[in-house]
């Protein structure tokens, strides 16, 4: 009998991928409701979790083991532009136009500022590299835009991999302490939202936090959150890096 069950698992893999996450969510979401009282929100919970799991798996994480090989689809590239889109499509353009010329220039504001704090503290860790200082930095942007910039301009493998995490790490610091302050921030209208999800720029845990404030926000920070990724990708590895590397020269 747990053999067969075994076997119909390890065939839908990408079932059960679907199954486990919704488990941690709802574990997750009852710990942030009953115990934490929304404090820390559950989606930042679950972002946790899953980085504890992906410690008992290999270079792909927990997809390295055969039974949950279907985390590898779940967690591609693939389904999270789906997400990061479909989110984005939850947003009111007449709202979007409200936050005016405003919400423009966060975009650059948050990608130039992230990228400056990327600097300052790969220097102090010791790196003199500009492609290598420029991966880290990018990867203070969002995650997303740190392997870019590090196939740019040809990073290793070691120092992409560092940019991810600290992007992982932003989106961990965004998620938790955003709510806490949420009084001194004041995050309160869709067009402050959106200057947020601007500045700090990772989708994901601009998500996290507005859900956390007022679901109805989340749309507004993820749509911005969207354009900042897009302008990091081009801007970090092709504007920022060239300038970094002829100040150090």
């Amino acid at each position: 009998m747990i053999h067969a069950v075994y076997e119909m698992f390890l065939k839908n893999g990408f079932v059960l991928s679907f199954m486990l996450v919704g488990i941690m969510m709802f574990i997750t979401q009852f710990i942030s409701d009953k115990i934490l009282k929304n404090k820390i929100p559950g989606v930042a919970l679950a972002i946790a979790l899953g980085l504890i799991l992906a410690s008992f798996g290999g270079k792909a994480g927990i997809a390295d083991i055969p039974l949950f090989s279907g985390m590898a689809l779940l967690g591609g590239s693939m389904l999270r532009d789906f997400a990061i889109v479909s989110t984005a499509f939850g947003a009111s353009m007449q709202e979007i136009k409200k936050a005016g010329w405003v919400g423009v220039v966060s975009l650059f504001v948050g990608v130039f500022f992230n990228f400056t704090v990327g600097v300052i503290i790969a220097n102090m860790f010791g790196y003199t590299d500009p492609g290598d200082i420029a991966t880290l930095a990018s990867g203070t942007c969002t995650f997303i835009v740190g392997p870019i910039t590090g196939n740019a301009v040809g990073a290793s493998s070691e120092i992409i991999t560092l940019s991810i995490a600290a992007g992982v790490i932003k989106v961990l610091i965004v998620s938790v302490v955003t709510p806490l302050i949420k009084n001194l921030v004041g995050i309160k209208t869709k067009t402050s939202a959106m200057v947020f999800g601007g500045v700090m720029g990772t989708v994901s845990g601009v998500s996290a936090a507005m859900a956390s404030i007022n679901p109805k926000l989340v749309p507004y920070g993820a749509l911005t959150a969207t354009f900042y990724t897009g302008i990091a990708a081009i801007l970090c590895p092709s504007v920022f890096y060239p300038i970094l590397k002829w100040l150090m020269l």
